[in-house]
């Protein structure tokens, strides 16, 4: 079985930038065999996240406010949730099946292969829908006055390290598979109070619950600091987050492969092209 190698190695890292790339462009070029589906999907989550958008308009609109976000707050949060969420889904499309391919043995082929594991799973899928998640994102951006190229370059470096920690907690709540056998509840739960922790502002929370956002369920790395750094056009937060996703993915890799040693294969037959 592969590892990920911590060792500075140009040469490797050339390796690994090639295989995500092809990864992604299969990806991509398998779900553009069906353009009219590809789109459709694309189009209807964004008008879907459209529709929570004019909600938020007139709920603003009768408040003048909700926990000290305004219509513009919202929206920015919105647009950071989204992104980051639809970029997971793009670059990580298998994150959210790791618990039903551990159940059904269904990662021999993958041990087979020499990528690591991890990695190698969770990139080789890509969410169609997650494309418009990841649109909508930057359209908000477009549409809202008094942003510049600045918070253009900000807001792609936020919604990444978002998209990096949104994939690690949910590998994270999948891979407990390994152990408990059936982690969907858990799963489906990190999902549900993740996504609704994050879209809604930090203030109408009570003081009890705020420790969550950025630990189990890091919220506040996805929405509320991101959205104290573009209002501000502060680029210090960004390194720091960068760290934090990483730490994230150091703990959802080293889960994943303590799990792997008690997975037991499901004696399947097959191959990757």
């Amino acid at each position: 079985m592969s590892t990920i190698h911590t060792k500075s190695d140009p040469s490797r890292l050339a390796a690994w930038t090639r295989f995500l790339a092809a990864a992604f462009t299969s990806n991509l070029k398998a779900v553009l065999e069906y353009r009219a589906n590809f789109l459709l999907q694309v189009f209807g989550m964004m008008l879907n996240n459209a529709a929570f958008a004019l909600f938020w308009g007139v709920l603003i609109a009768r408040t003048g406010g909700v926990g000290g976000y305004g219509f513009s707050d919202i929206m920015l949060v919105w647009a950071l949730v989204s992104t980051s969420f639809g970029v997971a889904h793009v670059l990580f499309g298998n994150m959210r099946s790791l618990s039903s391919m551990i159940q059904k043995g269904e990662l021999d082929v993958y041990l087979l292969q020499p990528k690591n594991v991890f990695v190698n799973v969770l990139v080789s899928r890509t969410i169609v829908s997650a494309w418009g998640d990841l649109a909508y994102g930057y359209i908000v951006l477009a549409l809202l006055p008094g942003l510049g190229l600045g918070h253009l370059l900000l807001f792609t470096g936020l919604a990444l390290t978002g998209a990096v920690i949104i994939a690690s907690a949910f590998s994270m709540s999948e891979s407990l598979a390994f152990f408990l056998g059936d982690s969907s509840s858990v799963s489906g739960s990190m999902a549900e109070f993740l996504l609704s922790f994050s879209l809604y502002p930090e203030k109408i929370y009570g003081p009890e619950l705020r420790w969550l956002f950025y630990s189990l369920f890091p919220s506040g790395f996805i929405a509320f600091v991101p959205l104290a750094a573009l209002k501000a056009l502060s680029w210090v937060h960004l390194p720091l987050l960068a760290g934090v996703a990483l730490l994230y993915a150091l703990a959802a890799f080293a889960l994943f492969k303590r799990g792997l040693r008690r997975y037991e294969s499901g004696n399947q037959m097959g191959t990757r092209l």
